[in-house]
């Protein structure tokens, strides 16, 4: 694991230097996101965005954040390994996905799971809003505008009724956190549709991790 790790932190390192995402550690900036990269800054979905942990050493983390016990059920802990062949990721490995967007990749879609009154409070850069409850038949997901989403957002396409996934985008997807069940909803029910597993990543940590990093939000 920490093998792995220090590979990903030397690829997105370079990967960045190549986009000019990386800030040189002259300029300034004490807390960075590894020890070779500071900040990344690009282009996606139209908009300029700008990653980086907060400068302040004294801050603390998002009271919307600082809970440590919600009712379970419905709040209840993820485990690590949510479906055979979904992979669970860190924070660095959602930032080297966003990257790719940046460079014009447009087979990744970075998707919060959450619900707008959730996305509302801050989001992760980059990121595309499908709530669960959207993909979900019990809360009222019809099938014509789950296939919507499925064909005008992922990229999947239908052949004689049935779901072709041989183009569909790869999902980076999160939600809350650890105790927060919305991605693990939407990733549980594209599955049962067919999705590839392969093609989704998960981000298990979520907003909860993202903030106590210190990592950059945004509102929509």
């Amino acid at each position: 694991m920490k093998l792995k790790t220090l590979l990903m932190t030397g690829l997105l390192a370079s990967s960045l230097a190549l986009t000019g995402g990386v800030l040189a550690a002259g300029d300034g900036l004490k807390v960075g996101i590894t020890p070779s990269l500071k900040k990344f800054q690009g282009t996606v979905n139209g908009k300029q965005i700008t990653i980086m942990r907060n400068q302040n050493t004294k801050n603390t983390v998002n009271p919307a954040f600082a809970r440590t016990s919600r009712p379970c059920p419905p709040f209840c802990i993820q485990p690590i390994k949510l479906a055979p062949g979904v992979e669970t990721i860190g924070e660095l490995e959602v930032i080297d996905y966003i990257r790719r967007m940046a460079e014009g990749d447009k087979s990744i879609m970075l998707v919060d799971s959450r619900t707008p009154d959730w996305v509302a409070r801050g989001t992760i850069p980059g990121a595309v809003n499908i709530p669960w409850t959207k993909l979900n038949p019990a809360k009222g997901a019809d099938p014509i505008s789950i296939g919507e989403i499925l064909t005008n957002e992922f990229n999947v396409k239908e052949n004689e009724g049935l779901w072709d996934f041989s183009n569909a985008k790869t999902l980076v997807m999160f939600c809350n956190g650890m105790w927060c069940g919305q991605s693990p909803n939407n990733i549980k029910n594209l599955l049962r549709f067919g999705y590839p597993a392969h093609k989704i990543k998960w981000y298990r940590g979520g907003m909860q991790d993202w903030e106590i990093l210190g990592l950059s939000t945004i509102k929509p």
